[in-house]
């Protein structure tokens, strides 16, 4: 006899977190390297990235703080300790491999006043000055799109939780490499430690264009 399904909701899974009143819009890793066919990290992420075009232009006419990520080695990949060792395809990011993977897409590129942080591991936090910059700008809520849903967005969702700032991930736009590994992680985010919503949500939060 099969054991039945039980739902997150019914175990007490299922609280709202309320978006704050300063959000920041955070882009993780929206680079070549996963829209490039034969890429080691390609994804069939284009329509996330459209989706992120649009939110980013919105956040920018609404003149919110707007961060960009991005991931950077040195030579040799000793910077990214286990997590480099563990995934070969970050050797693309490596000082003196293909430059044109690392960049971002040009729908996506950053403009004067916002900034790039560059990164070693999956989440935005981890080992970045990300929290106490937002903390400084009295930040409270994040947008958080970009790749892949499974291991990057998950990693800075589950971190910005546990920073104090409420994470908003925007489902439209981030992506991964299999459907079922972006709603399962999209699934499990909801559950505990994320809001998950869509693309116009996200716009509706966010302020008046100034």
């Amino acid at each position: 006899m099969s054991t039945p399904q039980v739902s997150h909701e019914s175990r007490g899974f299922d609280g709202v977190l309320q978006a704050g009143a300063q959000p920041a819009l955070v882009i993780v890793d929206f680079v070549l390297a996963y829209l490039t066919p034969g890429s080691p990290l390609y994804a069939d992420v284009a329509s996330a990235r459209d989706a992120c075009a649009r939110l980013l232009r919105v956040a920018r006419a609404a003149a919110i703080p707007i961060v960009h990520t991005n991931v950077r080695y040195q030579a040799g990949g000793r910077d990214g300790g286990v997590f480099f060792r563990k995934v070969p395809a970050l050797r693309c990011f490596e000082v003196g491999a293909d430059p044109e993977l690392a960049r971002f897409d040009p729908a996506l590129e950053p403009i004067p006043g916002e900034t790039v942080i560059s990164k070693q591991y999956a989440s935005a936090f981890f080992g970045t000055s990300l929290a106490s910059m937002l903390t400084a700008l009295r930040v409270d809520t994040l947008l958080i799109a970009g790749v892949s849903t499974s291991g990057c967005i998950r990693a800075t969702a589950v971190d910005a939780c546990q920073h104090g700032f409420i994470p908003l991930v925007v489902r439209d736009a981030v992506g991964d490499r299999q459907s079922a590994t972006h709603e399962a992680n999209l699934y499990d985010l909801q559950a505990k430690y994320a809001e998950v919503i869509s693309l116009n949500d996200a716009i509706e939060l966010l302020p008046p264009v100034k």
